[in-house]
């Protein structure tokens, strides 16, 4: 039992480890996919707001800023995002994330006139639990930003990359890149090691209770016989 026991943990172990592959390898994924180059964003977002598949990755999109829409999304950290609505031709909104900021002071308004913005769309943050000030929320969450901007939503937000941040004197904001699906075949490897752990337990298990059975057989045949020596019978 001792054995198999050891045996199964390693094999748990392993499991684990193929398991924690599997979520590296879906996190690479992610990661690449933020690296590709950048797509347009309005060619990829249907008449219906039903979206291509694009979250997660750069995009393009050419507008004006409304000054007069912008809102500060605080971080535990005493940062600043600084999230202003950007209006394309069709009159839709989509709020880009310009930067982020440790000075408030030092935020400048956004840029006035054309322009044309790169960043990571995604398809918005969850809940913030903290208290905020007037002109801030806690996240990106795209329900709210529809309570408190009154055109039209892109069903997602931009975060500039680094050059475009740096152009309005921010630094780039951070993002939370969702974890990705790693091959089905490491998962499928985590698995067969737990099923294996399993199987190994199971068997120890098995065999244990087999050899204890021998072994209270041949005692108790011991004993038959150290009685019937005893009582002067003879023993076939």
């Amino acid at each position: 039992m001792a054995v198999g026991a050891v045996v199964a943990l390693v094999m748990c172990f392993l499991g684990l480890w193929q398991m924690q592959v599997f979520v590296d390898k879906g996190d690479r994924s992610v990661q690449a996919r933020a690296e590709q180059p950048p797509v347009p964003l309005l060619e990829n977002i249907r008449a219906d707001g039903s979206v291509a598949d694009i979250y997660g990755k750069r995009v393009t999109v050419s507008g004006r800023y409304l000054p007069s829409e912008q809102l500060l999304i605080p971080a535990d950290d005493g940062s600043l995002r600084v999230l202003t609505a950007f209006e394309v031709a069709d009159g839709r909104v989509v709020p880009i994330v310009r930067g982020e900021t440790t000075d408030r002071a030092s935020i400048q308004d956004a840029p006035a006139g054309e322009r044309t913005e790169t960043g990571l769309f995604l398809p918005g943050e969850g809940d913030a639990d903290r208290a905020v000030a007037s002109g801030e929320i806690g996240s990106v969450r795209m329900p709210l930003l529809a309570q408190r901007w009154p055109q039209r939503l892109t069903p997602g937000y931009v975060t500039l990359d680094a050059a475009g941040a740096a152009d309005q004197g921010l630094t780039q904001g951070r993002v939370t890149l969702p974890h990705g699906d790693g091959s089905i075949q490491n998962g499928g490897y985590a698995l067969q090691w737990w099923i294996f752990a399993a199987f190994g337990l199971g068997m120890s298990l098995k065999l244990a209770q087999s050899l204890g059975a021998k072994e209270r057989a041949a005692r108790e045949e011991a004993a038959a016989d150290a009685v019937r020596a005893a009582s002067g019978e003879t023993h076939d």
